[in-house]
C-alpha cells in the first residue's frame, strides 16, 4: 500500500487500463489532477483550444484502434459542458471515451460556487455513468467501475467530475495489485447460429449488413471468412464501412437515402432475406421502413438487447457480441460445408456484381468551378488503400460515402448519428495522434471546417500531420438542399467578397491564410486538373513540416446530391456515368 492523493491514483489507474494519450486542458479546479500527472509521468498530454475540440479528439482517437480509449479533461463548470456534445457523439455510435472535470469543493456544491454545475446530471442520458466523486477514498473503485461499464455491453462514454479537494484528498492505494474488472458481453448460443442459419439456407437472395459493432468487436476478419464460406454478399453500413473491401468481390455496395450506391440499393430491392449483424437499422440506411422492408426475412445480431425490435420487429433476434456471435457463424457453416449442406450461391452473388460494376454515379467532370465529384475522384487516386479517412456531415460526407473507397475496418471514421459540425478536425487530430506515420486525410465542406478550425494549431504545436480536403462551396450545402422543400434559400449562403483577399473571388472566408495563421500549411485549388497534384504536394508537405495541410477545393456554388426518401426512389440530380465508365479499375481486379 502507498499513501497517495486521489488524483494521483487515478492516473495510476489510467496507466493501469492502458492509457497513453490524455487530452484535454487545464484550470484551477482540475489542476491537482494536472500536477498528478506530472509528477507521476506515463501520459502524453495534448492541449486542445476548446474542451468540446479535446473530446472529439478522444473520440477519434478511441475509434482509430481496437482497445483504445480517449481521455479528455477539462476544469470545471463550461468545461464539463462544452464536453456535452463530444459525450453525445460517442453515446451515439457507441464510442467508448472517458471524461474527467474538475469540480467545486464538495462543500460549496449546492451553494453557487464560480463555475459549479451538476454536470453529472447533465450528462447521464448521454453516459453509461456519469457521477460526481464525494469521497476520495471512492476514486479508485469509479475508475475501475468507468473503465468495465465502457468496454462492456454496448460501448459508450462515462464522465467522472472530481471536486478539487476531493483530488487533493490523500488516500492509501495499492497500484502494484489493481487490475482491470472482467467485460461483460452477452453472446449467443449455438442453437441461435443454427436457427438463423437456417433461415438463410432458405432463401434465394441473401445479403448480410455489417454494422459498426463488427469494428467495435474487432471482427471484421470474421465477417470476411463467414461470407466467403456461405457465399453471401455483403452491404456495411456507413458505420461498418470497411468490415469488408470496397474490392472483394462479395462487397455489394451501401444502402440507403444518402451515403449510399446505386447498385448497393438495387441490390437491397431484389434480396429476400437480410442478416443485420452489430447494426441499428438507422434511418439514413433503411430511409422508409416499408419499402425497406417488404418481402424479406430478418435476422437481427445485436449487443444491446432493446436494440432488437426497435426499428422494426426481425423475424428472429439474437443479443450477442458481433465477434462472439461471428465465431459461432463461422463455426456452424465451415461444419455445414463439410457435410456439403451450404448453398450454392454463385448465380446471386454475379448479379450482385454485375449491378455493381455498370450502376455508377458520373465523377470524371472537367469543368470549372470544379463539380464536387470530381475531388473524390482524384482522391482515389491520390491516396490509395491504406489511408484513414476522417469526416462528419454534409454534402462533403454523402458524396464522400457515395465517391470515396474504402479498404480496412477503422479507416472510414465518421460521426454517424450525431454528426456534430466542427467534429472534424479534432476527430482527425486525434485519430492521427493513434495512427502515427499512417495517412490521415479528413474531409470537410466550408462550414463544418469553420466551426472548430482553431484546433488546426494543436496539430502545429503537437507536430500531428495529416491532411485536410476543404470542398468549399460557400454554403451550407446540405441545409440548402433541404430548403427546396420549402421553396427557399434562406440563411445558408456564407459567401462575401472579403477586402482582404480579393483572390478567393467572393467565397469570403480566406482558408489558405486562416490555416498558415494557425501554424499549418495550406493549398487552394480552382482547377480540376490542379486537384491530383495538388494533393500529392500535400503529403509530401506534411511529411516534412509535420503539421496538418488543408487542400481548399473551390467548387460550384450548387451541387444537388443524390438522396432520397426511399431507397427505391434516390433522385440523382446529374449525369450517370454509361456502362460503369467511372469505376476505379483497381475496385473491380478481383470480380473477373
Amino acid at each position: 500500500m502507498a499513501r497517495m492523493t486521489a488524483a494521483q491514483a487515478a492516473v495510476e489507474i489510467l496507466k493501469k487500463e492502458g492509457v497513453t494519450n490524455v487530452f484535454g486542458l487545464p484550470g484551477a479546479a482540475i489542476n491537482p489532477f494536472y500536477k498528478a500527472m506530472k509528477t507521476n509521468g506515463g501520459l502524453h498530454h495534448t492541449l486542445a483550444r476548446h474542451v468540446e475540440g479535446a473530446s472529439h479528439m478522444a473520440e477519434g482517437y478511441t475509434r482509430a484502434k481496437a482497445g483504445n480509449i480517449g481521455v479528455c479533461v477539462g476544469t470545471s463548470g463550461p468545461a464539463g459542458t462544452d464536453m456535452i456534445t463530444g459525450l453525445y457523439s460517442a453515446s451515439a455510435d457507441s464510442i467508448p471515451i472517458l471524461c474527467i472535470t474538475g469540480q467545486a469543493p464538495v462543500a460549496k456544491l449546492h451553494k453557487e460556487d464560480f463555475q459549479a454545475v451538476d454536470i453529472a446530471s447533465i450528462a447521464k442520458p448521454l453516459t453509461k455513468m456519469a457521477v460526481t466523486v464525494l469521497e476520495a477514498a471512492q476514486v479508485p473503485g469509479t475508475f475501475q467501475q468507468a473503465f468495465h461499464l465502457m468496454r462492456s455491453g454496448r460501448p459508450g462514454p462515462v464522465l467522472i467530475d472530481l471536486p478539487i479537494d476531493v483530488q487533493m484528498t490523500e488516500i492509501e492505494f495499492d497500484v502494484e495489485t489493481y487490475a482491470p474488472l472482467s467485460v461483460y458481453k452477452p453472446t449467443a448460443t449455438r442453437p441461435q447460429v443454427e436457427k438463423a442459419l437456417d433461415m438463410l439456407a432458405a432463401s434465394e437472395r441473401p445479403l448480410i449488413v455489417a454494422g459498426g459493432g463488427i469494428i467495435n468487436a474487432d471482427a471484421a476478419d470474421l465477417l470476411v471468412e463467414f461470407a466467403e464460406l456461405t457465399g453471401v454478399p455483403v452491404v456495411p453500413t456507413l458505420m461498418g464501412w470497411g468490415t469488408i473491401p470496397d474490392d472483394h468481390e462479395l462487397n455489394a455496395g451501401m444502402v440507403g437515402l444518402q451515403t449510399s450506391h446505386r447498385y448497393g440499393n438495387a441490390t437491397m430491392l431484389e434480396s429476400d432475406f437480410v442478416l443485420g449483424i452489430g447494426n441499428r437499422w438507422a434511418n439514413r440506411h433503411t430511409g422508409d421502413v416499408e419499402t425497406y422492408t417488404k418481402d424479406r426475412t430478418f435476422v437481427h445480431v445485436d449487443i444491446e438487447p432493446t436494440q432488437i425490435g426497435r426499428v422494426f420487429a426481425p423475424d428472429f433476434g439474437i443479443v450477442s457480441d458481433a465477434k462472439a456471435a461471428l465465431e459461432l457463424f463461422v463455426e456452424v457453416a465451415r461444419a455445414r460445408q463439410a457435410e456439403a449442406a451450404l448453398k450454392d450461391r454463385a448465380t446471386w452473388a454475379q448479379s450482385c456484381r454485375d449491378r455493381k460494376a455498370s450502376m455508377w454515379r458520373k465523377t470524371n467532370f472537367d469543368v470549372m468551378p470544379v463539380k464536387p465529384q470530381r475531388v473524390y475522384q482524384e482522391m482515389n487516386k491520390a491516396f490509395g488503400k491504406d489511408v484513414r479517412y476522417v469526416s462528419t456531415i454534409g454534402l462533403s460526407q454523402i458524396q464522400a460515402a457515395q465517391l470515396l473507397h474504402v479498404y480496412k475496418d477503422r479507416h472510414w471514421i465518421n460521426a454517424g448519428q450525431a454528426g456534430p459540425l466542427g467534429w472534424t478536425v479534432p476527430a482527425a487530430l486525434g485519430v492521427a495522434t493513434a495512427s502515427p506515420g499512417e495517412t490521415v486525410v479528413a474531409l470537410s465542406g466550408d462550414y463544418d471546417f469553420q466551426f472548430m478550425v482553431e484546433e488546426l494549431a494543436v496539430g502545429a504545436q503537437f507536430n500531428i500531420p495529416y491532411i485536410h480536403v476543404l470542398v468549399n462551396n460557400a454554403y451550407l450545402g446540405l441545409i440548402r438542399q433541404s430548403q427546396r422543400g420549402f421553396d427557399m434559400d434562406y440563411c445558408v449562403q456564407l459567401s462575401f467578397d472579403n477586402i482582404n483577399s480579393p483572390e478567393v473571388g467572393g467565397y469570403g472566408v480566406d482558408h489558405v491564410k486562416v490555416a498558415e495563421g494557425l501554424g499549418c500549411k495550406a493549398i487552394r485549388v480552382f482547377d480540376p486538373e490542379e486537384i491530383l497534384p495538388a494533393l500529392e504536394k500535400a503529403k509530401a508537405m506534411a511529411a516534412e513540416y509535420r503539421v496538418p495541410v488543408v487542400v481548399e477545393v473551390i467548387l460550384e456554388r450548387v451541387t444537388n446530391v443524390s438522396m432520397g426518401l426511399s431507397i427505391a426512389g434516390v433522385t440523382e440530380f446529374e449525369e450517370l456515368a454509361e456502362d460503369g465508365q467511372d469505376a476505379p479499375t483497381a475496385l473491380f481486379a478481383n470480380l473477373d
